[in-house]
């Protein structure tokens, strides 16, 4: 099941990566059923918070008319950043999952854990490595074209 949720977020990352946006896709689940999806669009919209976690969160506030998401699973493909991880906290999302980790930037467990923090007034269960394959490879080809692209100016 988990697999089939983040096969949706990784349509949401190629999405992205056919707007040459770095391809990360994000979608919320509520009993069994996406209830929002979308897809990174900083380079689109221009502006720094159109992470596909964040633009997710607000499609699914609408969606139930809350902005409390108790009782939403996320799945997204690449480990979130700080500013995402604090949105999942303060949206009360239930579980997350991720795609693959993310070294650099990642703030789910890679550089900190902000959403296992018994000091925040809520905890996010964290599960890793759904579908880890796939979310690596679109972001190692996105990143290899991009590459090269550069090289040919």
């Amino acid at each position: 099941m988990h697999e089939k949720y983040m096969k949706e977020a990784l349509k949401e990352a190629r999405k992205a990566y056919e707007k040459e946006e770095v391809p990360i896709g994000a979608v919320i689940v509520k009993d069994n059923k996406i209830i929002s999806r979308a897809h990174n669009l900083r380079e689109t919209k221009k502006q720094a918070c159109a992470h596909a976690e964040i633009l997710a969160i607000v499609k699914a506030c609408r969606k139930l008319d809350a902005w409390r998401l108790e009782g939403c699973d996320m799945y997204v493909t690449l480990e979130p950043c700080a500013m995402c991880a604090g949105a999942i906290i303060n949206a009360r999302i239930s579980k997350l999952y991720i795609g693959a980790m993310e070294p650099k930037t990642g703030a789910v467990g890679s550089k900190i854990n902000l959403l296992e923090n018994i000091k925040f007034n809520h905890t996010v269960e964290v599960h890793t490595g759904i579908c880890e394959t796939e979310s690596k490879k679109i972001l190692q080809d996105f990143f290899a074209e991009l590459r090269k692209m550069k090289k040919k100016v």
